[in-house]
């Protein structure tokens, strides 16, 4: 995979440890949705450290009055890829609680491994805030890619992507599709197999959140 300007790809020991406890097959859901919820506020925290719009107010502290910056309350927005994002949204609330949600809808085409939106929900005034989208699996790039043309579409131009696992030919896709969007993988898979899987990975981040097989 090339190296990429907008591409930055976590290399921390705690992410490292809950990622193998969440390739592991014998993880339950419980267990998986709680993981996949604290590497997202862990990503966040990293994500987010340069780009959440801020204001200075005046605090006054038991000894005196001083002057302290804050989020500018209502201006973050996360957009999950429906369905595994819904994972991720809770380990963001965590730290933005008054961040509002919308919902991008797609599916993957299971011949031509293309995705097909059926499904979009917006907050209004999305195009004045800063959007991160979040996918736990970024494989072929193809549904990441779209959703954040769709996005620009709408009139956003400050949006983050995050993923947990990336796989080299999703990650170039989505960066060369989009070299003004980061993007923030926690680890590099190798590869996909010929169903789209991402390898080693952990199977399907969907089915494993919501216990649907």
């Amino acid at each position: 995979m090339k190296d990429y300007k907008n591409v930055i790809v976590f290399d921390h020991p705690l992410i490292r440890h809950k990622i193998a406890l969440l390739r592991n097959e014998n993880t339950s859901m419980k267990e998986f949705r709680e993981l996949v919820e604290e590497i997202t506020t862990l990503m966040t925290y990293e994500s987010l450290k340069d780009g959440v719009p801020t204001t200075e107010i005046e605090v006054k502290t038991p000894l005196e009055v001083c002057k302290q910056n804050v989020v500018v309350d209502n201006s973050i927005v996360i957009v999950p890829i429906l369905r595994a994002g819904l994972g991720m949204v809770n380990g963001i609330h965590v730290l933005f609680p008054s961040a509002r949600v919308g919902h991008i809808g797609m599916f993957r085409n299971e011949e031509t491994l293309t995705p097909e939106t059926y499904y979009c929900k917006l907050p209004e005034g999305i195009e004045n805030k800063l959007v991160v989208v979040v996918d736990p699996m970024l494989a072929t790039g193809g549904s990441a890619s779209d959703a954040i043309q769709l996005l620009k579409d709408k009139g956003c131009t400050h949006i983050k992507f995050m993923a947990i696992i990336g796989a080299p030919v999703g990650i170039s896709k989505v960066a060369e599709d989009h070299p003004d969007v980061n993007i923030y993988v926690s680890t590099v898979d190798r590869c996909l197999n010929e169903n789209g899987y991402i390898l080693p990975g952990l199977g399907d981040a969907g089915d494993r959140l919501f216990g649907t097989k």
